[in-house]
């Protein structure tokens, strides 16, 4: 099941890039992405009242709350820069060195996570970077 969550996240990634340089167009990039946030805000805790999750909010960890809310940080601060950089460039070479972040995201997993980085793990990040390199040129 991951899997088809996690391609419907790219293709809903994919559309958010195509929406967000259409719509952007002659608005602040800092104003578009507090009102994409106000929008993710109201869906999240409509899924939550609608799955009834609300009520292991008081079962949250301390350790947890604060990762959560330094994700949160990193998310606004990818956002801010994301929509920013989108505005002012190409969507078609916005996007790849966003997506670097599958990359970084590789080599942070087995700096901090201690999570297995293979060969095949090597071998993709590189065409990952020689990939996006091409892509923006």
């Amino acid at each position: 099941m991951w899997f088809i969550f996690a391609i419907l996240s790219a293709v809903f990634a994919a559309l958010t890039s195509i929406l967000a340089k259409v719509g952007i167009e002659g608005v602040n990039s800092n104003l578009a992405t507090a009102i994409r946030t106000v929008v993710v805000v109201f869906m999240s805790w409509g899924m939550v009242f609608l799955t009834h999750a609300q009520s292991g909010m008081s079962e949250i960890s301390k350790k947890s709350w604060i990762f959560l809310i330094l994700s949160g940080l990193t998310t606004g601060a990818s956002w801010l820069c994301y929509y920013r950089a989108l505005q002012t460039g190409d969507a078609s070479k916005v996007v790849p060195i966003d997506k670097l972040s599958v990359v970084i995201t590789l080599v942070l997993a087995f700096v901090f996570l201690h999570e297995k980085f293979t060969v095949k793990s090597l071998v993709g990040c590189i065409l990952i970077g020689a990939g996006t390199l091409l892509m923006v040129l």
